[in-house]
C-alpha cells in the first residue's frame, strides 16, 4: 500500500509520515528542498528563491520521489505535493494548520521569533502556491477534490494524527483485499 501525505510547511507532515511510516513498517520517502539545497551545497532559502525561477527544481524533486514511492510495493510519501504527484497512491492524506499555529511550529524547531517565522511561512505559502500553479496547474491551498482524507492538524498531537491515518489505512486495506 503507498500512501501519500501533504501539507504545507509547519503542519506536522514530516513527523507524522514518520510516525505512520514506523507504525505500518513501511519505509518512510521525504525527499525534499532542504536535501536538494544540501546536496548542492547551498543555503535553504538561496535554494528557495532559486526555485522561484529554476522550475526543473521542482520538476526533479517531485520526480525523484514518485521514482522512489514507485520503486516500493508499500510506502509512506510525505512531501507538499505527495497526493498530487503519486496518483497511484492507496490512500492520500492532506494535513491543514493555520499560518500561526505552523509559524510556531516552526519556531519552536528552527527558533528566531514569531514574527520572523510567521512572515517566512506565509510567504513560502504564497511562493509555493504561485509556482506550483504555474508549474502543475495545483491549488495546494484546496485538497478536498484530491485527498482521501483532511486533517486540521491544530488543536491535535501527531499521535491522534496517526491514529486517524492508520484507521484509513485498515479501512482502506479491506477494501483493496
Amino acid at each position: 500500500m503507498r500512501i501519500a501525505i501533504s501539507s504545507r510547511s509547519g503542519c506536522g507532515n514530516t513527523t507524522v509520515t514518520k510516525m505512520v511510516a514506523e507504525k505500518l513498517g513501511y519505509p518512510m520517502i521525504n525527499f525534499t528542498f532542504r536535501q536538494m539545497a544540501e546536496e548542492r551545497g547551498m543555503d535553504f532559502w538561496d535554494f528557495c528563491r532559486l526555485a522561484e525561477t529554476d522550475y526543473n527544481i521542482d520538476r526533479e524533486l517531485d520526480r525523484r520521489q514518485v521514482e522512489m514511492a514507485m520503486a516500493l510495493p508499500d510506502c509512506v510519501l510525505g512531501s507538499r505535493l505527495a497526493i498530487w504527484m503519486l496518483s497511484d497512491a492507496d490512500l492520500k492524506v492532506y494535513l491543514t494548520a493555520t499560518a500561526e499555529t505552523r509559524a510556531k511550529r516552526i519556531l519552536r524547531r528552527e527558533g528566531g521569533t514569531f514574527e520572523q517565522r510567521y512572515k517566512e511561512t506565509v510567504d513560502r505559502d504564497n511562493h509555493d502556491t504561485a509556482r506550483y500553479l504555474k508549474i502543475y496547474g495545483i491549488d495546494n491551498t484546496s485538497a478536498e477534490k484530491t485527498a482521501d482524507l483532511v486533517i486540521s492538524t491544530d488543536d491535535r498531537t501527531p499521535e491522534e494524527i496517526v491514529s486517524m491515518i492508520i484507521k484509513a489505512v485498515e479501512a482502506r486495506k479491506g477494501v483493496l483485499a
